[in-house]
């Protein structure tokens, strides 16, 4: 039997151009270099992640500077003398705070802490301002008020400037009825008063309305004599006359804007020398309408003192 040579193969030994096999399976992470660590059949390789970093902010000297500046603005701002150094530095601690808010990768809370205080510093140096200002006021116009006590016979006795360090004048210890109450412009006297008057201011007018339950109206009489030297006069409107309750509430007799039988005229120009008198009603309550004081300023600068009702 023949065999053909040519029918017969010989199996191809392993050469150059042959295919192995891989002894570990092909993984992506092989290719780029990454190490697994195998767990098992079927588990999935683990991978070692990235240590993670922190990065720090960096020292927000704008902030830093904001906060410096707000701090000494604050503390000038508190200081009478020295008020005109913290309204300076307060703004631009505010300007610099805004700014340091927007700095990239900058820490933020000195900006925030300089915002606030800016803010804060601010609005005291409001309150300082004022109350100098007032106190300025007070001492260039006002603290000129002597009050004359009549004596026990009706005359009036020699008086002196009213003082905070007695109690003459407080609405503790007022001043009695008839004192002669004088500034630089204005003398004042109360003549008298005159409790439960309803029904005579209730007359005075039709349109008058009876007071609310529990209240009634009284009169009180007081003269304002011109004694200041303004050529064009002044009205009588500058003197205040008002009631003051027993628990401390005023009572400036616009609540129930009741007309008096006889009022003062308030309106008419008076020169010096010239006088007004009249009636003034006051709508207060009925238990403790003689416990009450009267609160008296001879004119807008005049310091205020009290008067008794009784």
């Amino acid at each position: 039997m023949l065999c053909d040579s040519d029918a017969m193969t010989t199996p191809e030994l392993p050469g150059a151009g042959s295919q192995q096999p891989s002894p570990h399976p092909q993984h992506p992470q092989y290719a780029q270099g990454q190490p697994q660590y195998a767990q098992g059949p079927g588990v999935p390789p683990y991978i070692a992640q990235p240590t993670p970093t922190n990065t720090k902010k960096q020292l927000n000297v704008v902030g830093l500077i904001a906060l410096v500046t707000a701090v000494l603005g604050f503390i000038f701002a508190c200081v009478p003398g020295a008020l005109i150094v913290g309204w300076v530095l307060l703004p631009i601690a505010f300007i610099l705070a805004i700014v340091s808010l927007f700095l990239k990768d900058k820490a933020k809370w000195m900006g925030v802490a300089a915002l606030i205080a800016s803010v804060v510093g601010t609005i005291v140096g409001v309150i300082v301002f004022t109350a100098v200002v007032a106190t300025s006021f007070d001492n260039a116009f006002g603290g000129d008020t002597k009050v004359v006590e009549p004596s026990k016979d009706g005359a009036v006795e020699s008086g002196s400037k009213t003082d905070s360090s007695t109690n003459a004048g407080t609405r503790e210890s007022p001043y009695p009825i008839g004192s002669v109450i004088e500034s630089k412009d204005w003398r004042v006297v109360i003549n008298s008063v005159t409790l439960a008057a309803t029904d005579a201011v209730v007359a005075a007018n039709q349109f008058n309305k009876a007071p609310s339950a529990g209240f009634e109206y009284i009169l009180v009489n007081y003269t304002a004599t011109y004694t200041g030297d303004d050529a064009n006069g002044q009205m009588p409107v500058f003197v205040s006359v008002d009631y003051v309750t027993a628990d401390g509430t005023t009572v400036d007799g616009t609540k129930s804007f009741a007309v008096a039988p006889e009022p003062i005229d308030n309106m008419s120009t008076l020169y010096k020398g010239a006088t007004a008198t009249g009636n003034k009603a006051f709508e207060v309550p009925s238990a403790t309408a003689g416990q009450g004081v009267l609160a008296v300023r001879a004119g807008m600068f005049g310091d205020k003192v009290f008067v008794a009702t009784k």
